[in-house]
């Protein structure tokens, strides 16, 4: 495991619930304290607002916003605010970041813009449910490469799981159904899931030195002068609009989708991660940021109007169950038993 884990402990009489005499509102309020400080209500909020970040993209796309410049927008603003808390942390240790420039770099190109870009080139033409559910195929890509390049067979469990979510993705696909896939939609979506498995294996080396809030805005500020030199070169299609956007019921300036997109679904989600991923430990952090897909699927439901057939939630849930099983079945491997192919150094997730 990377980072020291650092559980928060609740007092007794708070995590046990009970009221103590003379301070009003310590029974329920201390059960939600102490589940907010297990870090699993912080994983939770995490994914919550991880999942709006495909509905708040999407409803930019649909006014005329290109991919790339939901992308450069996103990261450049995120950037600037998680530098504020990022400097401090560094506390003048500037060699931290000389240090560790290989992981920055490969964070900002890979686990951020490439991830990203591809993830909202999927949600383009792709319902935001079935664009994050081929990502999510990222963890049965790491297992068959493995797989491939060991020669060594996983474990039952493990091969279940990677079974379970191929037929899923089978169903997500619905090849004969009435719901049209998009196959470059498709393609994006899997690219997606590509650059997330690479990430995984490249930052699997243990390295503690940097502060996860600066990988974080470091990666994000990589990731955001890559995209904007893309453009710049005209690699790039860049394309912005003021017009209004549409979240559910409501008609929204386009700064509205922006902001939430920047603030809510970038700043909050990697900062509330960070926190998980640390209280949690990250493996098991990340277990729980499986609550994204599920989060993404209502987000998109109540301010999009989209919802996947019923044979792409089927195939969703067997996508989902089966990531679950390889995610279990790494769980209860002993230190160092096998590469930690799902771990890594900084507890610092490229979920978009």
């Amino acid at each position: 495991m990377s980072a020291a884990r650092r559980t928060a402990e609740a007092p007794a009489s708070t995590a046990s619930g009970r009221r103590i005499p003379g301070k009003p509102g310590a029974g329920r309020p201390g059960a939600v304290s102490a589940f907010m400080a297990s870090g699993l209500g912080v994983a939770l909020f995490s994914s919550a607002v991880f999942g709006l970040s495909g509905s708040f993209a999407k409803a930019l796309l649909e006014t005329g916003w290109t991919p790339g410049a939901a992308v450069t927008a996103r990261l450049t603003g995120a950037a600037i605010i998680l530098a504020v808390p990022a400097i401090p942390a560094l506390r003048g240790r500037w060699h931290q970041l000389r240090d560790n420039w290989l992981t920055v770099l490969l964070f900002g190109l890979i686990g951020v813009a490439a991830c990203q870009l591809f993830y909202f080139n999927a949600v383009a033409r792709l319902s935001v449910g079935v664009a994050l559910l081929l990502e999510y195929l990222a963890p049965v890509i790491i297992v068959l490469w493995l797989w491939a390049a060991s020669r060594k067979r996983p474990r039952p469990l493990t091969i279940a799981g990677t079974l379970l979510s191929l037929g899923g993705l089978v169903l997500v696909l619905d090849l004969t159904g009435a719901v049209k896939i998009d196959l470059i939609g498709v393609l994006w979506g899997i690219a997606a899931a590509v650059c997330l498995a690479s990430y995984f294996f490249i930052t699997a080396k243990e390295n503690d030195t940097l502060p996860p809030i600066v990988l974080a805005s470091g990666g994000l500020m990589v990731g955001a002068v890559t995209m904007w030199l893309a453009a710049a070169t005209g690699l790039l299609p860049m394309a912005f609009s003021t017009a209004d956007t549409r979240l559910g019921p409501w008609v929204a300036p386009w700064w509205v989708a922006l902001g939430g997109l920047v603030v809510l679904a970038t700043v909050l989600a990697y900062v509330s991660g960070i926190v998980a991923a640390r209280a949690l430990g990250s493996k098991v952090a990340s277990f729980v940021s499986l609550t994204e897909v599920l989060f993404a699927v209502v987000w998109a439901w109540l301010l999009l109007g989209e919802l996947p057939g019923p044979i792409q939630l089927m195939g969703g849930l067997l996508i989902v169950g089966g990531v679950v099983l390889v995610r279990l079945d790494e769980l209860r491997t002993p230190a160092g038993a096998g590469p930690a192919s799902l771990d890594h150094a900084n507890d610092v997730e490229p979920v978009p």
